[in-house]
């Protein structure tokens, strides 16, 4: 399929540079990663659709080249130095040198990084899993005895953000002493960040006459709701890929593969957002957007869980593309029921 084009041929430089550095282990390693990557991201490819959408064919485009760039070498490579060099102190570059001449004590840094990650992770997720079902004006339900609960409960004014923050001091209270500042740090900061960029996004979407010139300030109004929907899918893939990143690590210590099989999968979930956005999918299967969302959630759960004890790849890997795949069951059934 023509969506796919560019991820074929990324796939195929990809797992050539992959023997090139490292051989035939190199080689399985990155085929391993892009294939986890993938089953991790499935639920992030339909929540992108739902944002994706809404927005410009510019930043439609945009997010299929900035937004690669930003996903392969932002996240799967520059985002886990920045993480080393914030814990040890050390110039990015000394990190740089770190991860490529000393793979294991660079791989243990990272992993000694894990609490504060997954509670980023896990509260940006916990807030979109939240926003989404506290919507009290949302009308279409899946599971329906308990979203219209949820709905009701969103006539709460902020109570996404009161349930996060209780839930954060939960968890940061079971962990050692020594990581309950940097858990609760990372965790405030994810559910600010997602606060900030919702709102922020809702505001200038909302805000047409503010300028003299109310033709220009709808252009500026559109294209500013434009950049903040781009990055808050920019945030959105960095929390999904936390979790990718540091079961990455179990696989291999090279960071090279690492970022080679990640981005793989990368581009494969950005094909498959323009997909779902092309096709319209989200339309003609009308619960698969409750099914990412209850992924998200199940992986915010995951990533908040993993802070205390340890939480298998595996669990982790399916649970999104159960989710997904239950809810485009009960899309069918629905869709063939309402044909009758």
């Amino acid at each position: 399929m023509r969506y796919f084009i560019v991820s074929n041929i990324v796939t195929v430089i990809g797992m050539a540079l992959a023997y090139w550095w490292a051989g035939w282990q190199g080689f399985i390693i990155a085929g391993l990663l892009s294939i986890m990557e993938i089953t991790l991201s499935f639920d992030n490819a339909v929540v992108n659709a739902t944002v994706l959408k809404d927005m410009s064919a510019k930043w439609q485009q945009r997010f299929l080249t900035w937004g690669i760039l930003l996903a392969v070498f932002g996240m799967r490579l520059l985002f886990p130095l920045v993480i080393v060099g914030f814990a040890t102190g050390l110039p990015i570059m000394e990190v740089t040198n770190l991860a490529l001449e000393q793979p294991e004590e660079y791989s243990r840094h990272v992993l000694a990084s894990h609490v504060s990650i997954a509670s980023f992770g896990g509260m940006f997720l916990l807030m979109v899993f939240f926003h989404y079902f506290f919507n009290q004006h949302k009308e279409v339900h899946w599971l329906v005895a308990l979203e219209t609960r949820l709905a009701t409960m969103g006539k709460l004014e902020s109570v996404e953000v009161i349930l996060a923050l209780c839930l954060l001091l939960g968890m940061q209270a079971l962990l050692p002493e020594v990581e309950r500042h940097g858990a609760l740090m990372a965790g405030v900061v994810g559910v600010v960040l997602y606060v900030a960029i919702n709102s922020m996004t809702s505001m200038m979407s909302g805000n047409k006459d503010v300028s003299h010139d109310a033709a220009q300030n709808i252009t500026k109004s559109v294209a500013y709701s434009g950049f903040m929907g781009f990055m808050y899918l920019q945030v959105l893939d960095a929390s999904f890929s936390l979790d990718g990143v540091i079961g990455a690590f179990a696989m291999s210590k090279d960071v090279v593969i690492i970022m080679l099989g990640l981005g793989i999968g990368a581009m494969f979930v950005r094909s498959m957002t323009i997909y779902i956005v092309r096709k319209g999918t989200l339309d003609e299967y009308v619960y698969l957007e409750h099914g990412a969302h209850y992924g998200i959630g199940a992986l915010a759960a995951i990533m908040l869980v993993s802070m205390v004890t340890h939480v298998s790849e595996v669990i982790t890997g399916l649970i999104g593309v159960t989710f997904i795949g239950l809810s485009l069951i009960s899309s069918v059934r629905y869709k063939a029921k309402k044909s009758k």
